[in-house]
């Protein structure tokens, strides 16, 4: 079995949530989005973000501006609908529950034989 495929597919999972989570907090910018995800140890490229924030915009869970820029062209900066927020609280509890029920489960003794 391929550790670094179940790593993925696990990172994979959460990723939504994450991307929430920043934006949440305020205004976000992509690559600031790639950047927060980077030091937190869950490393996205552009390539992949993108493609989440137009399905996140598309259902309605998230809104942009423009904002112009003086090092080049203008800059989308996303922020939570209340239909986001909303689903991002979901989300949360979501989260809360599995994390619980898995460190639960992997922190309960061994069984005796």
């Amino acid at each position: 079995m391929n550790i670094e495929n179940t790593q993925s597919q696990m990172r994979k999972g959460i990723l939504e949530f994450c991307i929430l989570s920043i934006i949440r907090r305020g205004e976000a910018y992509p690559s600031d989005i790639v950047e927060e995800m980077k030091s937190a140890n869950l490393h996205i490229l552009e390539g992949t973000l993108y493609p989440l924030l137009t399905r996140l915009k598309n259902a309605e869970m998230l809104t942009y501006r423009w904002v112009e820029s003086n090092s080049g062209p203008p800059r989308k900066y996303f922020s939570l609908t209340e239909k986001g927020l909303a689903f991002y609280r979901e989300l949360e509890t979501t989260w809360k529950e599995l994390a619980n029920a898995v460190d639960t489960l992997a922190n309960k003794s061994e069984r005796p034989v």
